[in-house]
């Protein structure tokens, strides 16, 4: 018994040890923190879960979302526009941005990662108009 209980401290230990406190990144977060806390606590899941946008097809066509788009590549930081630029407009892959940039693997997933979450952020606060 004993055996099985210092095997389970070590799993959830090594599972745990992997895991990221939402308070440690908070300032990081690419969604808001406060949509997966219920009543001020962290819950672990999408409290206040995203709302479908109605027709999105027909609003993501129109000029007006193109335009809140471009506003928000606009916006971005230099890195963070090129890389996204490069990888969802362009259509480079992974490596190919590595190595025109001269960029790590690490730097590039996290520059693509924060200019997608920032420009998904504004096309999500133009649509709940």
């Amino acid at each position: 018994m004993f055996t099985i209980l210092t095997n389970a401290a070590k799993t959830l230990a090594e599972r745990e040890g992997r895991t990221v406190p939402l308070s440690a990144v908070a300032d990081a977060a690419a969604v808001d923190p406060e949509r997966f806390l219920q009543d001020g606590r962290w819950v672990g899941y999408w409290a206040v879960p995203p709302v479908p946008w109605s027709s999105p097809e027909g609003r993501l066509l129109a000029a007006e979302a193109r335009a809140v788009i471009e506003r928000a590549l606009a916006d971005l930081p230099t890195a963070q526009a090129t890389v996204l630029t490069m990888r969802d407009l362009v259509g480079f892959d992974a490596d190919e941005v590595c190595n025109v940039l001269e960029i790590s693997e690490s730097k590039q997933r996290v520059l693509l990662h924060r200019a997608r979450a920032k420009v998904r952020q504004a096309l999500e606060d133009y649509l709940s108009r």
